[in-house]
């Protein structure tokens, strides 16, 4: 009875260690990953402010996710950016005002509003994203192939586990989010 009492003490010792190793190495993991966060933002905001200095970050966001999943229900652009659907109007407004939103009656359901990206649109995000892309390759650029061949699956791991659409190619986000291919059936169903 006291060897099962001492194996039993020694099992929640282990798992009280393990936990607290696990609980340091996801504290570790939470500083890099935020500071890579703010990288990021830094980045994002930079290629803005270079081509668009009046736009804020979350309306670029709001045009990348149109740009990647295509016309979209305004419900679905608020759900993809994790805003109440009066929010994402305010912003659809304001970017409709500059040229950049069309926003249409769904014509299979005439209460939904029906979001997509002008020229305008596509030319601005295809712009930031450029120069983004530019200034995130010079930075993976200073890293050694190690690095970099590591750096990869971590990362697509990463976005894996979040689930988050707005990140994904075109196709799984469509596929994800019951998007569909054409503009005149919009409603995704």
């Amino acid at each position: 009875m006291a060897q099962r009492e001492t194996d039993r003490d020694r099992g929640r010792s282990a798992t009280r260690h393990g936990q607290a190793a696990l609980d340091r190495e996801a504290e570790e993991l939470s500083i890099a990953l935020m500071a890579a966060s703010r990288l990021f933002v830094a980045i994002s905001a930079r290629a803005l402010a270079s081509i668009a200095d009046s736009l804020t970050l979350p309306q670029l966001r709001a045009l990348v996710v149109l740009d990647t999943c295509g016309p979209v229900k305004l419900v679905v652009l608020a759900a993809t950016l994790g805003v109440n659907p009066s929010t994402a109007l305010r912003m659809v407004e304001r970017l409709e005002a500059l040229g950049l939103v069309d926003r249409r009656t769904n014509p299979a359901n005439r209460r939904e509003v029906v979001l997509s990206l002008t020229t305008g649109g596509h030319e601005l995000v295809s712009r930031v994203l450029t120069r983004r892309h530019a200034e995130i390759r010079r930075v993976v650029q200073r890293l050694s192939a190690p690095q970099r061949a590591a750096l990869l699956p971590a990362l697509n791991a990463l976005t894996d586990a979040a689930g988050e659409t707005a990140v994904h190619p075109r196709e799984s986000a469509r596929a994800d989010r019951g998007i569909s291919d054409t503009p005149a059936d919009p409603s995704g169903v």
